[in-house]
């Protein structure tokens, strides 16, 4: 019970944490011009939003990681409140943050203009940074390979566990991205995951690690205060990819990553959306499955309103994460 109630107070202090030093953030980005830019072929109520500050992500990851550090710092007086375990999805954060914030600056100023790193590189950076990572999982923490819900037992995967879990980091990060399309929605989303697998972490006894989890709760929270609709600021790829990348290694280091399609299910279905679109317009030659994707923008042209896809995204969400942490403790 203390090191749940912990836990719980990291993700207060967190969010006031975000929130207090949100408003300079913004005042920055404002001032250097760091904008968002709107594809032409985006629903057309989405202009507004042309000019709005990005890559917020920074907004969260900065207090994350001087929470974490100042936790892990307090061992050197003898306090044992965090664990050297969390530094990993504390790293994972920071370097697909710093590579998602190549990406937005690419696109801001660079020569790529609207576009950002072109697929290929991006894909390359996720799969190398990703197979450290998967790495370092397997034989740096020992992490089991495989929970299954209602099992106890670890089921080991041997050598495949390292491309398996690269895998699904790298599907991660990008399913939040394509999630990250709407006010509030990635934030949202994303929050609610971390908060099942929090708790989740918690049930196991790892401490360190729900209490990580809830300081990216709180901090989720804070930006949300700047990024329900109508928006002060959006993530950016500085913010989805770092933390759809942290999602996966949270995930995998619960061992209950057989669960994440159902936790995660509103990004998972981003990310398949957007592979039905690409995969049926090339057999098709030219027609489209959705009327855009990711499917966020299919309901947007269905007639559904920001507001109404955000919310009704997120109870889903919430539902899908209760079902999950319910399976977990089968």
């Amino acid at each position: 019970m203390k090191d749940s109630t912990l836990a719980i107070s990291l993700a207060g202090l967190s969010f006031m944490l975000t929130v207090i030093w949100g408003g300079p953030l913004l005042r920055v980005l404002r001032h250097f011009k760091i904008g968002k830019l709107i594809r032409v072929e985006e629903p057309g109520k989405h202009m507004v939003k042309m000019g709005t500050p990005t890559m917020g992500g920074v907004m969260v990851i900065v207090p994350v990681l001087m929470l974490t550090v100042l936790l892990n710092a307090v061992a050197l007086i003898g306090l044992k409140i965090a664990g050297q375990s969390v530094l990993v999805p504390l790293g994972t954060m920071m370097v697909f943050a710093i590579l998602g914030a190549i990406d937005d600056w690419e696109g801001l100023r660079g020569k790529r203009r609207g576009d950002g790193l072109s697929i290929r590189v991006k894909f390359l950076a996720q799969w190398v940074l990703a197979g450290g990572l998967a790495w370092a999982l397997k034989y740096l923490l020992d992490v089991p390979d495989v929970l299954f819900p209602g099992m106890q037992l670890e089921v080991e995967l041997g050598w495949l566990y390292v491309p398996m879990a690269a895998f699904i980091i790298v599907a991660m990060s990008n399913a939040i991205n394509f999630t990250d399309g709407l006010d509030g929605l990635a934030g949202l989303i994303s929050a609610t995951i971390f908060a099942a697998y929090g708790v989740i972490a918690i049930l196991q006894g790892q401490i360190f690690l729900a209490q990580f989890s809830f300081t990216v709760v709180g901090a989720l929270f804070g930006f949300l205060w700047f990024n329900v609709h109508p928006a002060q600021l959006f993530m950016g790829d500085t913010g989805s990819l770092a933390l759809g990348a942290t999602i996966a290694v949270v995930a995998l280091m619960t061992g209950q990553w057989t669960l994440l399609p159902l936790i995660a299910i509103i990004p998972v279905s981003e990310a398949l959306s957007v592979t039905i679109q690409i995969g049926y317009f090339k057999l098709t030659k030219g027609r489209r499955f959705f009327k855009m994707a990711p499917i966020h923008l299919h309901f947007e042209l269905l007639g559904w309103s920001e507001t109404q896809i955000v919310q009704r995204f997120w109870l889903i969400s919430l539902l899908a994460a209760l079902i999950g942490v319910g399976l977990a403790m089968a």
